[in-house]
């Protein structure tokens, strides 16, 4: 498996981040900074259910489409979508047009409407591995695509009546909001995230 390569500014980069410009840019600045907030991590969790089966480019791509159509992922609001919301989500050519993945973002939120401030943030984040026990990977080989903690966060989530994450989409979440640093070891963005 491959190594850092080098970008056109001559910095080294996590291969799979030099394909596009779009995932250039997301490498650089966003994936594995750490992410806090209930909306924010509920928006993270929601484009990962969608992402499921997909490019991550294809939901990076439309990304403004889902906060438009999702009302910019707040919890409260879309808790409170109704049917009519729901055909206009599926009639919207802005977002993946999946009803089970439309359905489930709902549910998820109606359901994280009932925590309390905070809740989110504080349950994916209290599955953070120590970093102390995460060598830095060498090359993509080296990069898991499930972990004993993303497993654990899935069934956590499973369990709290949260739907669409399993272990390998929770994986993801905790890859992209920074919980884990799997940014190759040659990589310049290794170790840009403060936890």
């Amino acid at each position: 498996m491959s190594g850092a390569e080098p970008a056109a500014d001559g910095g080294l980069r996590c291969p799979w981040g030099l394909s596009t410009e779009d995932y250039l840019a997301y490498h650089d600045t966003e994936w594995g900074k750490p992410v806090h907030g209930d909306d924010a991590l509920f928006e993270r969790l929601c484009l990962e259910a969608f992402q499921s089966g997909l490019s991550w480019l294809t939901i990076l791509r439309r990304r403004e489409g889902f906060r438009s159509a999702f009302a910019g992922f707040s919890i409260p609001a879309v808790a409170e979508f109704t049917d009519a919301d729901k055909e206009r989500l599926l009639a919207d050519a802005g977002i993946i047009r999946n009803r089970a993945k439309i359905d489930a973002t709902l549910a998820n939120a109606e359901v994280l409407a009932g925590w309390g401030a905070g809740g989110l943030d504080a349950l994916i984040w209290s599955y953070a591995p120590d970093p102390a026990t995460r060598p830095a990977p060498r090359t993509l080989g080296d990069v898991p695509a499930v972990t004993p903690e993303s497993t654990a966060l899935a069934k956590d989530l499973k369990k709290r009546s949260i739907r669409f994450v399993g272990p390998t989409t929770a994986y993801a979440l905790m890859q992209a909001c920074g919980l884990v640093d799997d940014h190759l070891a040659d990589c310049v963005a290794r170790g840009r995230g403060v936890r």
